[in-house]
């Protein structure tokens, strides 16, 4: 089965069983998804967040870098931007990627967030056997 077979409803219930917080944000800049991880996002969103502009979702002292990212996914010249940060006593770990058709057009970005807190705790290994 492939992506294209499966119901709206399971792809949404998929991406909402993740433990990270997923946002894309087309071309144009325009936030147009976001999921809604069943326990929470780090940075709740809205439904009012959905066709708004990128740039009026991060604070005005970060937008040259949020427009440098863009500008490099567009151009072709950046294939990520990988961030990490600690807030409120969390470890948080936050990736862009940008989207392509299978012609490498330029379709939007995503963004990937992930409290990594426990991640960087982890010693030694746990495993299925």
């Amino acid at each position: 089965m492939n992506l294209k077979e499966l119901p709206y409803d399971t792809i949404e219930a998929i991406l909402d069983a993740l433990h990270v917080d997923i946002s894309f944000v087309d071309a144009e800049d325009t936030v147009k998804y976001f999921n809604t991880p069943k326990r929470g996002r780090v940075f709740p969103r809205s439904k009012l967040d959905l066709q708004r502009k990128v740039q009026n979702c991060h604070p005005p002292q970060s937008l040259g870098k949020v427009n440098a990212i863009l500008d490099g996914f567009r151009a072709g010249t950046m294939e990520e931007a990988p961030f990490w940060i600690n807030m409120n006593g969390k470890f948080l770990k936050i990736d862009y990627f940008p989207v392509r058709d299978g012609n490498g057009k330029f379709l939007g970005t995503l963004e990937i967030l992930q409290d990594a807190t426990e991640l960087r705790a982890l010693e030694g290994e746990k495993r299925l056997l």
